[in-house]
């Protein structure tokens, strides 16, 4: 091989020019605006573009008067998240709201009790032995759940007064009625009309207080999950248009996309997601494996995924598509 060839391996060339945008990042120059700066990550790169799309697709739901589904783990109304979720459904922003058993204990907790910033590198024995349970850098001290129990142990008593068997719908709305704080997810959805659905409402504090309750009080309670799978594909039915938040995985999202299936799947869906595909687990499945089974539609910019942490990226989406 000559020296001609050996250049040519390094530096091939290239005679096509490429008709796409100039990467190019926000330049903080001239004083500084929050919306051209997230106009700016269509062209940054990475997952900055992603989000962008993120954003667009958002707005596409909005433009085209979309049921929007908005799925959360527990992790988010953990952590800060919770105001921006409430927020989204107060303004009316969220028509069906699909989350975890965690996220509505962790929503009743923080209407009297709030958690506290810890930290990540903590002695765990140590924590056990003060009361304290940590959520990544978050402390929950164990009185929370005392309380919990008791404010649970109440509701309980009237939420089952006339009706053995109730649904995690009912059970959602009637507790976010008894809540007062304008930060509640629940009571925002119970003042706003949105129905909260908890397929798995005993993976959590609630199922632990419903096992005691019936143990104690009242063998013939029992909440049933088949009205609320019927109710949630029957709306999907009747919607013209729906969109898909999925802000984390696991079972909100797969629910959101499956009674999305009936209809033929949903006309647009953005996923704000950490999980590895390589797995093949539904958590880290992208929203393109949706289109091969059916829950999403394909089209040419219908669907996207962040791929971050949901804290860094959902409150710039909110902002971007949203406000």
């Amino acid at each position: 091989m000559d020296e001609a060839d050996s250049h040519e391996n390094v530096v091939p060339g290239s005679d096509e020019e490429l008709s796409t945008p100039d990467v190019h990042g926000y330049e903080f120059r001239d004083g500084f605006d929050f919306g051209e700066l997230l106009e700016s990550y269509a062209t940054t790169g990475f997952q900055a573009s992603q989000l962008a799309e993120a954003i667009d697709i958002a707005e596409q739901m909005r433009a085209a008067d979309a049921t929007i589904y908005l799925t959360c783990t527990s992790n988010i109304i953990s952590s800060g998240l919770r105001e921006v979720v409430a927020a989204l459904v107060r303004e009316g922003h969220v028509d069906v709201l699909i989350t975890t058993s965690g996220g509505l204990t962790e929503d009743v907790i923080k209407t009297a009790k709030p958690f506290k910033m810890g930290e990540w590198d903590a002695d765990e024995a140590a924590l056990r032995e003060r009361g304290i349970n940590r959520l990544g850098n978050i402390f929950v001290p164990s009185d929370r759940y005392v309380w919990l129990e008791e404010y649970l142990y109440d509701f309980f008593e009237d939420f089952f007064a006339d009706e053995s068997l109730r649904t995690p719908t009912a059970f959602a709305r009637e507790l976010g009625a008894t809540l007062d704080d304008e930060n509640s997810v629940l009571k925002q959805a119970a003042d706003n009309d949105v129905p909260v659905y908890c397929p798995a409402l005993t993976d959590a504090e609630v199922g632990n207080f419903l096992y005691f309750y019936r143990q104690q009080h009242d063998a013939d309670i029992d909440i049933t999950l088949l009205d609320d799978y019927e109710r949630l594909i029957d709306g999907g039915l009747a919607a013209d248009t729906t969109g898909l938040i999925a802000v984390g995985d696991g079972v909100p999202k797969h629910h959101a996309i499956m009674t999305n299936l009936f209809r033929g799947g949903a006309d647009y869906a953005v996923y704000i997601s950490t999980g590895m595909e390589g797995d093949g687990s539904l958590s880290g499945a992208p929203p393109d494996e949706a289109v091969s089974w059916g829950k999403i539609k394909e089209a040419d910019t219908n669907y996207t995924q962040v791929e971050a942490e949901a804290t860094l990226v959902f409150p710039l989406l909110v902002a971007g598509a949203f406000q």
